[in-house]
């Protein structure tokens, strides 16, 4: 056999099935177009509307084929060995009626013995125990009868769940040879040993699987086969092992780089660098297709991923960000294949590092964890429990839990541990044979067999905003009718329509629907189905039946706001990536009416002079008056041609470009004004964090900004007349409320001490008769200032029992402040705070005085407090 790279096996594939009629087609997302599914885990999930018959495929062509990116994580325990990997790449190639078996089988051998040069020798063919017509298919293209075994329902019959598509399946073997083995003389294909690796099924889905558990045949024979990428580099280029052949081991080899060890020396290394290099792939080209960390869902899977790389790397000793050394090389490996990688190469690298980062803290974490559980053990044993929290949680192999219990002469329960794995293993199969199931669900019920009998409603909403339609179909209350009478709602199909249905974040069109005595309100438009136009409508007059001619017509004032908000989007996605950089990509949008929202991917909040920036360089732009270019081409001459296809979003061969000038150019189905000066003004209103790493910005445009700056003006205008200044002072005076605020709360805050309820109460406790016969309070008290002192006496004069006077005496910066005053009765029995003050200031090398009722003194020896109090009460008492 002659040595091919992944490279020339994918490419030989697609030429091959390309020779025989199909259509090449470029790989799905990994966010399959099926709310249903988690992930793109298999080939024929972009064509489930192919199979069944929901689309039809250009008559040109009689099959397709593609190498589709999967992702797969039911297994994520056994990724590492030889065969599992969680990132894929699987040859497909399909057929919706035109060609079965007999073309199948023949291309699969022509392709295994001619092309790649696969000795027949060595190849293995298994078939559904009663499928004799593939045996003998097998046997006319020379296959030795040795070299076919039959299989039951388990192993050949593929079935997508317990109803639905399914059929017969034929899987091809390659012999590794007897020394990868298990050594019985009953080895054979099927064998849980590596000896014969699987690395082609053909499924022939034929039949309707019932819920009686049988079968009935379906509208037409299909053709979904599968050969893995991986697994055929493998033999190619003569290794056993996935993670030996040329992509993956150049992965393993930035492992090795980054830890300094030499792989195929230590077992337990080597599974570390195979499990960092195969998630860095799932990682990479999960962000790349839109999929962000979180805490469910893809998101969650994609985190989990991450964390497990970043575990495996601290096994080896790397304790600092290292995943984008992956990144960079996956792109010299892959990016020509897959430019979605490329293109959001800065965006993917921005992630990782700011997961990195923030995993840190998790597993310092999940050491607190650890050592708290120690030191509450009684025992020696941890129980599985908190092994597997420690595992599920903070993403702790349990390999370091045991290793970081040994230090302490602790074991690790992993009976029970393995028991919470096989549960949570349980719960994975559980979860992915719900999603092989959807995967061949029905898409809807009702709008899916509308779509399906009716075909896509013709839009016309481009062009004009009111055209003649014909009604084909009425909905209400979930099932099809004939009429909607006046009062009723429920949804309208027409044959074509100007209303534009909600997608990409644009709101649906409302307007009206009419005919001679007929009057609808159209609520909404929607599209549950690609393609199929649902009007959500309320009959306002009349009848409206099946099959009456209609006007239909959009409210073209809602329109144009909405238009120009979108076209607005479009500016402001430019102008972020303008002042921010090219990883700025679209994480989600709101275009309706009245505002707009847009969700990006950065990784710090935008400073306000950021924010000022981008909203003065998108108003530039708006404001020069550039028309907008709005046209069809091919997805490659658009990408060539530098457009911005939005992260996350699935496109067909043909898309359609909206062009604001050199500034602005995306891909993009929604309606947009043709020049950009009808926009008027783009006001930013917030910008804030939904999460990790997406960043939202709110905006207004034309009427609404217009509107938002009146009610700007308004309020200003009344806080002016407030504070009883011209507009343009409200900043400055509304500064220098705050100042003055400031410093009356700081000194509330410093007289807190003096006038709080224990020590007012402890001073007038402390209260004695003067010689004159007022009550008098003579005390040493904490301060901050003068002010405390006075603002104490304010207080202590209102809580004494009687009219009187104090001597209060503090300290501040080791020098003494000095305070003496009366209540006026105080005064006219002959106190006199001035004397007062006068007389003992001395003490503390001071001076000072004052009127009889009030009297201040600073001194600069507070040793001398005390003296100075007790010649106070000399003259006082």
């Amino acid at each position: 056999m002659e040595y091919m790279t992944s490279a020339e096996i994918r490419e030989k594939y697609l030429k091959f099935f390309e020779s025989k009629g199909c259509k090449r087609m470029p790989s799905s997302s990994l966010i399959p177009d099926d709310p249903s599914l988690l992930l793109t885990s298999a080939g024929m999930v972009q064509f489930k509307p192919y199979f069944l018959h929901q689309k039809e495929l250009d008559p040109a062509y009689i099959g397709t084929t593609t190498v589709q990116k999967c992702v797969r994580t039911n297994d994520i325990d056994n990724i590492g060995d030889a065969r599992h990997l969680s990132f894929f790449e699987m040859l497909g190639n399909f057929s919706f009626g035109c060609y079965f078996k007999q073309e199948m089988c023949a291309w699969a051998f022509e392709f295994s013995t001619e092309v790649l040069g696969l000795p027949k020798d060595k190849l293995y063919f298994t078939v559904f125990e009663d499928d004799d017509e593939t045996i003998e298919i097998w046997k006319s293209l020379g296959v030795a009868e040795d070299h076919i075994s039959r299989l039951g329902e388990d192993d050949n019959f593929w079935r997508a769940g317990p109803t639905g598509p399914c059929g017969p399946c034929s899987e091809i073997y390659f012999d590794q040879g007897p020394e990868v083995g298990c050594g019985s003389p009953d080895c054979k294909p099927g064998c849980d040993c590596d000896r014969f690796l699987e690395y082609w099924n053909c499924v022939f889905t034929q039949y309707d699987g019932q819920e009686d558990g049988t079968l009935a045949p379906l509208k037409t024979k299909n053709i979904d086969t599968g050969m893995g990428l991986e697994r055929m580099a493998a033999i190619m280029q003569g290794v056993t092992n996935n993670y030996d052949t040329d992509v993956l081991r150049s992965l393993v080899g930035v492992g090795e780089r980054l830890a300094g060890v030499e792989y195929g020396k230590d077992e337990a290394a080597d599974l570390c660098l195979r499990i960092m290099a195969d998630h860095s792939r799932s990682v990479t080209f999960m962000i790349a297709d839109g999929i962000l960390p979180s805490n469910e869902g893809r998101g969650y899977v994609l985190r989990r991923l991450l964390r497990r790389a970043v575990m495996k790397g601290h096994m080896l000793g790397l304790d600092k960000p290292f995943l984008n050394e992956y990144v960079d090389e996956l792109v010299k490996l892959m990016g020509s294949v897959y430019p979605e990688i490329i293109d959001n190469r800065e965006l993917i690298r921005g992630i990782i590092l700011s997961e990195e980062e923030r995993f840190g803290a998790n597993l310092r974490q999940g050491r607190a964890f650890l050592s708290e559980s120690l030191d509450k053990l009684e025992g020696t044993t941890l129980p599985g429990e908190q092994a597997f929290t420690l595992h599920d949680t903070y993403g702790f192999p349990v390999d370091i839990t045991r290793e970081l219990c040994e230090e302490r002469g602790v074991v690790v329960d992993m009976e029970g541990f393995e028991r919470c794995m096989e549960a949570q293993r349980n719960r994975a199969r559980a979860a992915n044979v719900k999603d092989a199931e959807a995967a061949w669900s029905t898409y809807g019920g009702i709008h899916a067999e509308l779509l399906k009998e009716l075909g896509a409603t013709k839009f016309v909403g481009y062009q004009e905003l009111s055209s003649q339609a014909t009604v084909s179909a009425l909905i209400a209350d979930g099932e099809r009718v004939s009429e909607l009478q006046a009062g009723q709602t429920g949804e309208a199909v027409l044959d074509a329509t100007p209303f534009y249905a909600e997608m990409g974040g644009e709101v649906g069109d409302t307007g009206i629907i009419e005919a001679e005595g007929v009057k609808v309100q159209v609520i909404d438009t929607k599209a549950p189905e690609k393609g199929l136009v649902c009007h959500v409508v309320k009959v306002l007059e009349g009848t409206l039946s099946q099959g009456a001619a209609v006007t239909a017509s959009v409210d073209a004032d809602r329109r144009a706001r909405v238009t120009r908000n979108h076209t607005a989007t479009h500016i402001l996605h430019a102008a972020l990536r303008q002042v921010l950089g090219e990883h700025v990509s679209q994480a989600g949008s709101y275009v309706g009416p009245d505002r707009l929202r847009f969700d990006f991917t950065h990784f710090a909040a935008v400073t306000a002079e950021q924010l000022a920036q981008v909203e003065r360089v998108a108003n530039e732009f708006i404001m020069s008056a550039t028309p907008t270019n709005i046209y069809e081409t091919s997805l490659d001459a658009a990408r060539e041609s530098g457009v911005t296809a939005l992260f996350g979003e699935k496109y067909g061969d043909q898309v359609r470009v909206v062009e604001c000038g050199g500034f602005s150019r995306e891909l993009c189905g929604g309606c947009h004004v043709a020049n950009t000066a009808e926009i008027g003004i783009m006001k930013i209103t917030s910008e804030t964090s939904v999460g990790a790493n997406v960043r939202r910005i709110e905006a207004v445009t034309s009427y609404g900004a217009l509107d938002y700056i009146n009610k700007v003006e308004a309020e200003l205008k009344e806080t002016a007349e407030e504070l009883r200044v011209p507009l343009f002072d409200v900043s400055e005076r509304t500064a220098a409320n705050v100042k003055q605020l400031r410093e009356f709360q700081k000194k509330a805050k410093q007289t807190k001490g003096i006038v709080s309820d224990d020590n007012i109460t402890k001073l007038v406790g402390s209260a004695v008769k003067s010689a004159a016969g007022y009550p008098v309070v003579i005390s040493r008290v904490k301060i901050a200032d003068a002010g405390g002192l006075r603002n104490g006496w304010d207080v202590l004069s209102a809580r004494m029992a009687e009219p009187g006077a104090c001597v209060l005496i503090g300290e501040k910066d080791g020098k003494a402040v000095l305070m003496a005053a009366g209540t006026p009765e105080a005064v006219e029995a002959g106190f006199n705070a001035g004397a007062i003050i006068k007389a003992i200031a001395p003490c503390v090398q001071g001076g000072g005085g004052g009127k009889p009722a009030m009297a201040q003194a600073g001194g600069k020896n507070a040793a001398g407090i005390d003296d100075a109090l007790e010649a106070a009460r000399k003259m006082l008492l």
